[in-house]
């Protein structure tokens, strides 16, 4: 059975799979990584991709709140390159320790 957080992941990918070419996947971390339910507990992530900046993120709030709406959750995610994450550093050190990588695909990997 799929969980209600791999729902949103997976809704989440397959959005940024069709509007950006350059998305790599992304870290889900914090309290949903148990994959229940937290009652009024955003779902954190950040999402990885070859170019971030203004006018990307113009595009990825209109989906995010789709998805939100849709799925009845509270998103919170973080836009980066990999290389600005690894700057982010007590972020990184964060998801790094705890959180695990879904590709673009919305597919978990180790």
């Amino acid at each position: 059975m799929t969980s209600p957080v791999h729902k949103v992941i997976k809704a989440l990918t397959s959005a940024f799979r069709k509007n950006f070419n350059d998305f790599k996947g992304v870290y889900l971390f914090g309290q949903f990584l148990d994959g229940k339910n937290h009652e009024g507990e955003d779902i954190e992530m950040v999402a990885i991709f070859d170019v971030e900046d203004k006018s990307k993120r113009e595009e990825i709030w209109p989906i995010i709140g789709k998805i939100e709406t849709e799925m009845n959750v509270c998103i919170d995610l973080y836009p980066y390159t990999m290389e600005d994450f690894k700057k982010d550093e007590d972020l990184y050190d964060e998801v790094m320790e705890e959180g695990i990588f879904f590709d673009a695909l919305g597919i978990m990997k180790d």
